[in-house]
Formats: C-alpha cells, structure tokens, sequence
C-alpha cells in the first residue's frame, strides 16, 4: 500500500458521509417501515451508550474511597488556582506558592472550626433552656390548641417513641464498629486529598502530560484542549461558588446574630458549606436557619429570618455576583436542579456536592471536541451548561 493510499488516525476525528453501498437489505427488511427501523437502530445505540455509562457508575462506587478524595483534591484546587497563579505571576517561588496556599487553607478551616466549637459551648446552655421551653410550648399547644389531644395520648406517642429507641439501640451497638471504619476512612481520604491537592499544585501540567500520553498521537491536541477548556471551566465554577457562599454565609450569619438567632456562627458555616451544592444547598441550609428562628424565637422572628435569606439570596445573584465577578454566569436552574439530584441519588451528598461541576467538565470537554474549536484554539460556540458570558464594558474617552 503507497503512503497516498494509507489511512491516516487523524482522518479518525474528521466527520465522513456515510456510505450506503454496501448496505444488504431483505424481503424482511423492506417490509419493516422505514421509521421502526429508524428507531430501533436509535435504541440500540442508546442501550449501549447507556450500558458504558452504568459500568463507568458501577466502577467509580466500588472505588469510591479513591475517587471521592480525588475529586476533592481537584476541587480545591481550582478553588486555589486563582490565587496561587497571582503568587506565581508576582514571582514567588512554586514551593512558596504551594505551601503558603495549603497553610493558608488550613488556617482558614481551623478558625471556622474554632470559632463554631466556641460558640457552641458559650450558647449550650441557653440553647438546652430554650430547647426545654421550646418543647414544653409545643406541649401546651397539643392539649389547648385545634388537636385537642389529652395527657394520655401524648404520652403514649412518647412510651412509643421511647420503645423504638430501645429497639434501635442493638443496632446501634452493632453499627459502632462501622461507624468507627468510617471515621477511619475520612482521616485516610482527607490525608489523600491533601497529597493529590500537593502534586496537584507542585506538578499539576507534568502529570496531565503524562496522562495526556495514553492517548492517540492525533488524539492528543484534541484532547489537551478539551481537558483545558474543561479544566478553566471547573475554576470559574469554584470561584463563582465561593463568592456565593461566602456572601450567604455572611448575609445569613449577620442577619441571624442581630435577630438573636442562637447558634448564628455554626449556622452561617454551614451556609458556607452547603452552598457550594448550587440551589439545592443555599435553599437546604436557609431552611435551617429559618428552622432555628422558629422554635427558639417564634413565628415573627422566623419570618424575618425568612425575609433576611430570600433578601440575601437576591442581592447575591442579582447585584453583587455580576459586580464582583464582571460576568454573569448563565446556568439553567433546572439543569442544575435535575444534575444535583440525578447526582444525590447515584452517590448521596458526595454525589450531589461533584454532579455539577463533573457535568460542567464533561460538557465542555465534548463541545471542544465536537465543535473543533480545538484546532483553532477558539472558545466553543455552542450552549454550554456553564459558561461564562462577559459583560460589554462601555470605553470612557480621556
């Protein structure tokens, strides 16, 4: 065969018509309809796409102690990528980069930590006193208010309640020594996540490289290009959740402190933390706190709180986030909603905490490479599950 007449792996990627010369038909097949067969040739395509992803699901859960600190460790790090390229742009050293942002990471969790566990000794007291009230209203509430319900009943719900405690209590004798495995398991995955956030950092370009090499010679543009798209795309992401949560969190936490929300700070953390699952989370953990100012302070204060999230929640998405980032970042609520619980189902809240920027990633990836904005280096034109468009800035004349 002359070297004109060999196929080149290339060619592989470029889209061909598809050739129907060969095609052998039947007495049969003429009399199926034209659409049945349509059809049926969409399913089994489907089926088989739909089997490669179930075997990829089935794979990740049997490895999910691996997976899930993996995931982590690349999450962080493109929550640290914007400041630890300001570093190496200023000319710091890389090892100085690395571990000022690792220290600064540990700094910032360990005051969050300190200040929650503060808090909630400085408050347990008054917390259980509240709580005794709280449950003694509510007590007085079933036997004057519309139930009407007697001294008898309520206190068989408590002796059954009571019952199923003593019940439960073997189980939970028995699940200690996995609850003592899982306990283990956390410490062993946050120490990997802290290496794979190190290597990550330290040499996060050699080891894409590296893996870059698994794949075709002609693939390989194609796929650099991809994961970087892919990869820019996953940091704006974490910097769009992060000015999110912090300004619920603070929102959310300042409002609660000035309306005597007890437990303000541990409830402004978990703001914090559930807000990086988009929606689902910010509404979860306002709840919480909407929750909190009910049965400690009354229905008033809860509608205040109320008004205080859906004010906070508002002002973030609507004025301060295109203020601060310059863009808007455009995001279907119900992409989002429908990924976070497709995602909360497969894998809980791990799950549901990787589902949006793991489709993000994967969309991306795919409309780099179906687009061929690859070969030109252009950004993808096409509808993107995550992208971010920027605002038109009107030039002032000097």
């Amino acid at each position: 065969m002359s070297e004109e007449q060999r196929p080149r792996l290339r060619d592989l990627f470029r889209p061909r018509p598809i050739s129907t010369d060969r095609t052998v038909t039947t007495e049969a097949d003429d009399a199926v309809p034209i659409g049945l067969r349509v059809t049926a040739a969409y399913a089994w395509r489907l089926l088989l796409i739909a089997a490669v992803v179930a075997g990829i699901i089935w794979l990740v859960i049997q490895l999910k102690l691996l997976v899930i600190p993996l995931m982590v460790g690349i999450l962080i790090t493109a929550l640290l990528w914007p400041a630890f390229q300001w570093m190496l742009r200023h000319r710091f050293p890389r090892w100085l980069a690395v571990a000022l942002s690792i220290l600064g990471t540990l700094a910032i969790v360990s005051l969050l930590l300190w200040l929650v566990i503060w808090q909630v000794r400085t408050q347990l007291p008054d917390v259980q006193a509240r709580s005794a009230q709280a449950v003694e209203e509510f007590r007085q509430f079933l036997l004057e208010g519309p139930l009407h319900l007697s001294e008898a009943q309520i206190q068989g719900w408590i002796d059954q309640g009571m019952e199923f405690v003593n019940e439960q209590t073997q189980v939970l004798l028995n699940g200690a020594l996995a609850v003592g495995t899982t306990a283990a398991h956390v410490v062993t995955g946050a120490v990997l996540s802290l290496f794979i956030l190190i290597c990550l950092l330290a040499d996060g370009r050699g080891i894409w490289r590296w893996t870059l090499r698994l794949f075709p010679r002609a693939a390989r543009p194609a796929a650099d290009a991809a994961a970087s798209n892919g990869f820019a795309t996953l940091v704006n992401y974490a910097r769009t959740q992060l000015l999110v949560a912090a300004i619920d969190a603070v929102g959310i936490g300042v409002g609660a402190a000035l309306l005597g929300v007890p437990l303000a700070i541990p409830v402004a953390v978990l703001v914090f933390l559930g807000s990086f699952v988009p929606i689902v989370g910010a509404v979860v953990t306002g709840a919480v706190a909407v929750l909190l100012a009910l049965v400690y302070n009354g229905p008033l204060i809860a509608l205040a709180m109320l008004a205080v999230v859906l004010g906070v929640q508002q002002l973030e998405g609507h004025i301060l986030q295109p203020i601060l980032m310059g863009s808007a970042v455009k995001v279907h609520p119900l992409a989002v909603v429908l990924v976070v619980a497709g995602g909360s189902m497969v894998g809980g809240i791990p799950g549901a905490l990787f589902a949006v920027p793991l489709a993000a990633f994967v969309n991306v990836a795919a409309v780099t490479v179906s687009t061929g904005s690859w070969r030109t280096g252009d950004q993808p034109n096409a509808d993107l599950i995550w992208s971010t468009v920027p605002r038109e800035r009107r030039r002032r004349n000097r």
